[in-house]
């Protein structure tokens, strides 16, 4: 096969054919071939200035000339997730925190690593004064791998302890339940274990509660009025030289309670600074004889029972002698007493004698309406209320039904007696008081225990007993102060008779009594005589003012406003005579409302000293009732020998 020779040099490439022979490129067809590359890369570079250059100018205008904050600058920052605390908030009924648990450090050694416990307390003790040095020491001394040198800590603390560079401490991650409020509500709160397991109070009722839940436990306090509460009764205190005291303030409708304080208190914060006993909680755990607050009762009971009428009237003017005891009154009248005329002028005379109307049987049972029974506590949510002590019912003979109806033989809780008395101001429904806050607008069920009449009949009473009567001081201008002061002695230190220097002072009403809001308990315990009342420390000079105090600065803030310029006419809705006339006889053959109780025939007012007589005299044991704050091993008959002295009121 004969070979092809070479091309020359000058000869163009040869290209193939359709019929696959070769032939040569010509110059011109190649220059068209580059001119059409040349113009397609230039209208590639065209296109991508153009595409950058639109690019550019979006940008120019975003960051220059129109700046916008990004979208990521837009979104919200959530927190950073944090476990939650081991126990929920506790609030007042507006959401103040009143207890909360808040994160911080606990500090722990292993003392098997540290050579000179010794020489590393000395050095941790200025970081840590509030512990003591010994017993620094022996925490830090022993074989032990793990002892808590300090439970809680601050970050302050924390670096300070890191900068001493001692080899065998360490920090964990730890919870302290802290009350931003200090000691307002302390009793009503309680405290918790370092473990934060509740030890008592709201703390400890609601233990599972606070555990399990993390919404937070709103309470029925209001802590504006709990402050102002705890300063009334601290000045009572302080002014009459007195061991304690406790108040209360109570919705009549709902039986919360806004505010609860117990005298003397201590710290939530730092418990450990006030003395165990101050823990001690005389609004619900100490039981006292009511004295006198407890003759609005006996009267509710007559008058429920329909044993007398508001006109109807005893013989006040000679003394009950029962075995080698007397009852007598305070500054008594001498004379025969109205129904009124006994409940302002607190007379025992007249309030036993009209127990002894209603009888031992009778009583028992009507008290037990108010949740006044024997060992019986009231159902609040605090684990260390307390019960009732009254004699059983083959003790109850008719002496104590005459005792126990002006409040002497008887042992009962502040709470017991505001909530009697919330009960006779607002139509006559009991309701177990309680510390949760209820629904806005909401109503309790309750259990009708007087009709609504004879509760009427109560606040036109309980309105006089501030009116004309011991409680004078207490009435607030405007706020038509209603309720009854009581003083009663307490038992001798050794448990036999009672002491003449040792008394309870207290007054328990409502306002205002032309629709009643609010109930109020203020009570003082061992109040002493003042040279500028007379030498007295009874319920009138001492528990009464300190009332109005309260009643002056709370009910601006729950909302009420004086009626100042309608006292007159608000008065005489709610007034009531001391000698009320007696209803005219119905003709002879007048039939009877439909429903109404049959009533005695009228009778004719008696003359001084005929009034209905004493039952006759029963010998008794000497002995008088044991009454201690605490609950005693036995609840004997009693008479108090000093109720023919100053403190009968």
């Amino acid at each position: 096969m004969n070979e092809l020779p070479p091309p020359p040099p000058d000869a163009r490439p040869v290209l193939p054919t359709r019929e696959g022979r070769l032939a040569l490129r010509s110059p011109l067809a190649e220059a068209a071939q580059q001119r059409r590359v040349r113009g397609r890369l230039l209208l590639a570079t065209i296109g991508f200035a153009v595409l950058f250059g639109a690019v550019g100018l979006r940008l120019a205008e975003k960051t220059i000339v129109n700046p916008e904050s990004s979208r990521i600058a837009q979104a919200p920052r959530l927190p950073r997730a944090e476990p939650p605390v081991s126990r929920a908030e506790i609030t007042d009924r507006n959401g103040e925190v009143l207890a909360v648990t808040v994160r911080g450090l606990a500090l722990y050694a292993r003392p098997n690593l540290i050579e000179n416990p010794r020489e590393v307390a000395e050095r941790l003790h200025p970081i840590l004064p509030h512990l003591d040095r010994e017993r620094l020491v022996e925490r830090l001394s022993g074989p032990r791998v793990f002892a808590y040198i300090d439970r809680f800590i601050t970050p302050r603390q924390m670096e300070q302890i890191n900068a001493l560079g001692i080899v065998g401490l360490d920090f964990e991650t730890a919870e302290r339940r802290t009350y931003p409020k200090g000691r307002d509500a302390a009793h009503v709160l309680g405290l918790v274990d370092v473990d934060n397991q509740g030890l008592f109070g709201a703390e400890r009722w609601f233990d599972e509660r606070l555990r399990t839940s993390r919404e937070p436990l709103r309470l029925s306090l209001d802590i504006r009025v709990q402050r102002e509460l705890r300063e009334a009764l601290a000045w009572a205190i302080e002014r009459f030289n007195g061991i304690g005291g406790a108040a209360i303030v109570m919705d009549v409708h709902t039986a919360e309670v806004l505010g609860m304080v117990s005298l003397p208190d201590f710290s939530g914060a730092n418990p450990a600074a006030s003395p165990p006993e101050n823990r001690f909680h005389r609004a619900v755990e100490g039981v006292y004889e009511p004295g006198s607050t407890f003759k609005l009762l006996t009267a509710a009971m007559a008058l429920e029972l329909g044993t007398v009428q508001l006109h109807s009237g005893f013989d006040a003017s000679r003394p009950i002698r029962i075995g080698g005891h007397e009852i007598n009154d305070f500054r008594g009248k001498n004379r025969w007493l109205a129904l009124p005329e006994i409940i302002a002028y607190s007379s025992n005379l007249g309030t036993a004698h009209m127990a002894m109307t209603v009888g031992p049987t009778r009583q028992r049972e009507f008290l037990a309406r108010f949740g006044i029974a024997r060992h019986q506590r009231l159902p609040i949510e605090l684990p260390e209320a307390a019960a009732v002590l009254l004699p059983g019912a083959r003790d109850w003979r008719e002496i104590n039904t005459m005792t126990i109806g002006f409040g002497h033989g008887v042992s009962v809780t502040p709470l017991h007696v505001v909530n009697s008395i919330a009960t006779l101001a607002n139509g006559g429904i009991f309701r177990t008081p309680t510390i949760l806050a209820q629904p806005e607008g909401s109503e309790r069920e309750g259990t009708r225990v007087i009709s609504e009449r004879t509760s009427e009949q109560m606040r036109r009473l309980m309105r006089i007993a501030v009116t004309e009567g011991s409680g004078r001081a207490a009435d607030a201008p405007g706020y038509f102060v209603g309720g009854k002061t009581g003083t009663a002695l307490k038992t001798s230190e050794r448990g036999r008779g009672y002491s003449e220097n040792r008394r309870i002072s207290a007054f328990v009403g409502a306002f205002p009594m032309n629709a009643p809001r609010y109930a109020i308990y203020v009570m003082v315990d061992e109040p002493k005589p003042r040279a500028d009342t007379g030498g007295f420390a009874t319920a009138g000079v001492v528990a009464a003012p300190a009332a109005r105090r309260v009643v002056e600065r709370v009910a601006p803030i729950l909302g009420l406003v004086p009626e100042t310029e309608r006292i007159a006419q608000i008065q005489q809705t709610i007034a009531l005579p001391l000698q009320p006339p007696r209803p005219r006889a119905a003709p002879p053959g007048t039939p009877a409302p439909r429903g109404a109780a049959p009533q005695p025939a009228a009778q004719p007012a008696p003359p001084p000293g005929l009034g209905p007589r004493a039952p006759a005299p029963v010998d008794l044991p000497a002995s008088p009732i044991r009454r201690t704050d605490a609950a005693p091993s036995g609840l004997a008959l009693a008479l108090a020998p000093a109720e023919s002295g100053r403190d009968a009121r």
